[in-house]
């Protein structure tokens, strides 16, 4: 029985061009702080600061830690050269972003249908992003006063996507079984990974991410007004 639903945001509340929004955020964010390190070395710190999050799996380390050290090491700077830049740019520039995802009611009436047949609810979004630009994205999909048990942040949490303990530790948090699960998510491969812990699988297409390999057993697919439907109806992997 189905006690709670991990909802991706990107591609899957939030449709977007993920490349194209990654794209935006990084040269963005590198012009913001070119005053201080050159955009050249900044990129490859940060992209080299995400991987170290997406490999990391200490669960007493925060991945916001784990960027840290790896972004600081890498520009050689001290935090208090470059945080307060970055804390500013998602305080003003991140949320103009917004014109690179395209909202729907739908997503919304999702989360509503889920409380009111009283679901634990999570943002299962990969946490390598900070709490504010989370919260920017949560509006953007018009859902951010909804009251998620949950939302996985990089300054919370110690594992990310598609690691099996990622979505172990987010049943733990919700005092569910992976078993009681469902994870709906556009990610083959970072959101179907669920499966590996027990979880059930809703792919939601439209935004899919396939790069191929793995590929993880997938219990049902369809729009964002499938999934719907088939949470109303108590139909599927939402059936007793």
């Amino acid at each position: 029985m189905i006690k709670a639903i991990l909802f991706d945001l990107d591609g899957t509340l939030l449709p977007m061009d993920t490349e194209a929004f990654i794209s935006t955020y990084m040269s963005e964010l590198a012009a913001r702080v070119s005053h201080i390190v050159s955009p050249d070395i900044f990129t490859k710190a940060l992209w080299n600061g995400t991987k170290a999050m997406m490999s990391d799996t200490n669960s007493t380390i925060t991945n916001e830690k784990v960027f840290e050290a790896v972004f600081l090491k890498e520009t050689g700077l001290k935090k208090e050269d470059i945080w307060p830049e970055l804390d500013e740019f998602y305080i003003t520039t991140f949320p103009s972003f917004s014109y690179l995802c395209h909202s729907q009611p739908i997503a919304r009436h999702i989360v509503e249908e889920a409380v009111k047949k009283q679901y634990k609810i999570a943002v299962a979004t990969n946490p390598v992003f900070p709490k504010a630009a989370i919260h920017h994205r949560l509006e953007w999909a018009g859902i951010s006063d909804m009251p998620f048990d949950l939302v996985t942040v990089y300054e919370e949490s110690t594992f990310t996507k598609p690691h099996k303990q990622y979505f172990e530790s987010i049943a733990q948090q919700l005092d569910v079984h992976p078993s009681e699960c469902v994870m709906v998510g556009n990610d083959k491969q970072e959101d179907m990974a669920a499966s590996l812990s027990g979880m059930k699988t809703f792919l939601i297409e439209g935004c899919v991410i396939d790069r191929g390999k793995p590929q993880y057993a997938i219990d049902a697919k369809g729009s964002l007004d499938d999934f719907f439907l088939m949470l109303k109806r108590d139909q599927g992997i939402f059936s007793s």
